[in-house]
């Protein structure tokens, strides 16, 4: 069963320091990273900067698509009021059947601002009792979704690359 991990850091910049972390967790058997991206939103700027981090993962990545399509539900689309309307429904709706909700959704939009980072990690094999206190030293803030297997089944099947 894979996890969806947002860690969430107080500075723009914080997500890409902590990546020598999560390699090193990684080197050391800890987690199984199977994709991830980085946001960074400097204050004042309008929108974050996206990155994935194709560096760490392997085959069966989900890749552009599918951080794509979280980002832009997440921090492109207005979701305010009438806004919502059926494309946004319909978009949350699709994540809700990946075992991404909107309770996720929004806590990720409402914490992650300008001024911040955050380090988005599909994973699995995570020895946690390692793993969150590797990021303690960094202020970071964990948010977190579990997938079931049959939701990453059909997120993989709609997202994975090279496939």
């Amino acid at each position: 069963m894979a996890t969806l991990t947002v860690w969430k850091f107080p500075t723009a910049t914080g997500a890409d320091e902590a990546l020598d972390t999560l390699k090193q967790l990684q080197k050391q058997e800890l987690i199984k990273v199977q994709d991830g991206a980085v946001i960074s939103w400097p204050a004042g700027a309008g929108k974050p900067r996206t990155r994935h981090l194709s560096d760490m993962t392997g085959p069966g990545a989900l890749g552009g698509a599918f951080w794509g399509f979280l980002f832009g539900l997440i921090f492109f689309i207005p979701l305010i009021g009438m806004a919502i309307g059926a494309a946004g429904g319909a978009l949350g709706g699709h994540l809700a059947h990946f075992g991404i909700d909107e309770d996720f959704i929004k806590s990720v939009k409402e914490k992650v601002t300008p001024g911040t980072s955050a380090l988005f990690v599909l994973s699995s094999d995570a020895v946690l009792d390692r793993v969150r206190p590797a990021f303690e030293g960094w202020h970071a803030e964990l948010l977190q979704t579990n997938l079931s297997a049959d939701e990453e089944s059909r997120l993989r099947e709609a997202f994975t690359e090279g496939e």
